[in-house]
């Protein structure tokens, strides 16, 4: 099976004897291993597309690393000029102004580079989409007090952060070669809901369900990604149709729990311990927790393999290749 085809079966809750994977880095982990990773695993017919300019360098390396999918950052929106009142504790009178940012052309090329050298499912990537959006223009403790104290605001600047999204998104549903978007806001902390579940489903629900149903109705796979314990509105999210969930924080969800309740409803993208096992364990104790996570995670299919966050810097080189050669072993990727 080719890799696209992998983490289709996975999405599709298919049983196969390979595992689809895809691990990335955080800016800081890149910063230290990239090199290191380059030199590692991309070899022969990639290191001669990379040298030949038909691959970006992260993506023959993620390529190389074994990912059956590959992120493109697509052309996006931010706020612009804020006014000094979104500083403040009480609820601003007006929006604010935004910006777009980003080529469509440089974007479409990347997307082409990867469906012509590679075999990859395409995942186009829209961090802190949302909810995030919000607090980034109000602050995290103003916004909050917003959900609560204020919700006629907070829906009014929730209700505008959609309508610049759903404008964005039907400019990209429609590039030929895409498989999936990710919708990014970290909903939860490490304990619960970062509100309740009611505010959750009367403010935020809404204008996800609008998103997804937009790259549903593309064809478009929809994967969302939401730090901290969210566990009380899986069943919300299995109902809106959420495809693929990242990044399953073992260390504040019971994730044979969740894969027991949900895992024939949603398909999972993380799961292995990056505060914990990767960091301090050893070697072979990267790899079994890396086997013992995707026997758990992909019975009956829905999981690919990936730790529950980017890896940083703290996470050991060893450790790190550790668990890509694992991934590779599992997925039946050969050098």
């Amino acid at each position: 099976m080719k890799r696209i085809e992998k983490v289709k079966a996975a999405i599709a809750h298919k049983p196969t004897i390979e595992i689809p994977s895809c691990i990335h880095l955080d800016g800081d982990g890149l910063k230290k291993y990239s090199d290191l990773l380059f030199e590692r695993y991309v070899k022969g017919s990639l290191l001669e597309k990379y040298q030949n300019g038909l691959l970006s360098r992260t993506h023959a390396m993620y390529y190389g690393m074994g990912n059956h999918v590959l992120t493109v950052s697509c052309p996006w929106w931010d706020w612009y000029d804020l006014p000094e009142s979104y500083q403040e504790f009480d609820a601003p009178e007006e929006l604010p102004k935004t910006i777009g940012q980003g080529s469509y052309e440089e974007f479409v090329k990347q997307i082409q580079s990867i469906r012509e050298n590679t075999d990859a499912y395409i995942l186009v990537t829209i961090w802190g989409s949302h909810f995030e959006k919000a607090y980034f223009a109000r602050g995290i403790e103003n916004f909050l007090a917003d959900l609560a104290g204020e919700p006629e605001f907070a829906e009014r600047l929730l209700n505008f952060i959609i309508h610049k999204n759903m404008v964005m998104l039907e400019n990209i549903v429609n590039i030929p070669g895409i498989d999936g978007i990710l919708l990014g806001s970290d909903w939860g902390s490490q304990k619960d809901l970062l509100m309740s579940p009611d505010i959750w489903r009367e403010l935020i629900r809404p204008g996800e369900e609008r998103e997804y149903k937009l790259i549903h109705d593309a064809g478009l796979d929809v994967w969302v990604h939401s730090c901290g314990d969210i566990q009380r509105i899986f069943p919300d999210l299995a109902e809106m149709g959420v495809d693929v969930l990242n990044p399953l924080q073992p260390e504040c969800m019971d994730i044979e729990r969740i894969k027991r309740e949900f895992g024939d409803k949603i398909a999972f993208w993380g799961g292995i311990s990056t505060q914990q096992i990767l960091p301090y364990g050893t070697c072979e104790e990267v790899r079994e927790e890396t086997k013992r996570v995707a026997a758990l995670l992909s019975q009956n299919g829905g999981y690919i393999t990936a730790p529950s966050q980017e890896i940083q810097k703290d996470v050991p080189f060893e450790n790190l290749c550790a668990l890509i050669d694992t991934a590779k072993e599992l997925a039946g990727v050969l050098e």
